[in-house]
């Protein structure tokens, strides 16, 4: 059974690229995207997901309002991926405080051309625990990935 994460950010390019990294554990589906925090909102209710990867910094209603709103009426466990949690930052304790699974700072700001890089595996790592399940085996991800390349 695959597990439903909503992926919400302001840039479809951070979207993107949260999806790539996704894409690798095969537990995993995609249930929908958001741009902004309303439309993150609307598609949590309607798609119902497991995990949310939630940005602060958008347009219309940022994370941190969001993550409040879902806190009274969502099971979905929230994890902020965003630029403006660095450890210990205002926002990543306030993030923390209002029930944040986890946060995950982006490496080079709003556009972090090298997250997948950077942080691909916490990110996968930290989805799969708020899940419950174990640490994803890279090692028979590559050979999954092997395997399908030497059959194409």
């Amino acid at each position: 059974m695959a597990h439903p994460v909503l992926i919400v950010d302001d840039s479809g390019f951070m979207r993107n690229i949260v999806k790539q990294i996704l894409a690798v554990d095969e537990e995993l589906e995609i249930a929908g995207e958001a741009e902004d925090g309303q439309v993150a909102l609307e598609k949590e209710k309607a798609l119902k997901p497991e995990v949310i990867l939630l940005d602060i910094e958008m347009p219309r209603l940022d994370g941190l309002s969001v993550l409040k709103r879902l806190k009274l009426t969502s099971k979905a466990k929230v994890v902020i991926l965003s630029s403006v949690a660095q450890l210990g930052s205002p926002a990543a304790l306030e993030a923390r405080r209002l029930g944040a699974f986890d946060v995950i700072a982006k490496p080079s700001g709003a556009i972090s051309l090298d997250l997948k890089a950077k942080r691909g595996h916490e990110i996968l790592k930290t989805v799969r625990a708020a899940m419950g399940l174990p640490p994803l085996d890279m090692a028979a991800v590559a050979r999954r990935a092997q395997a399908r390349n030497e059959g194409a």
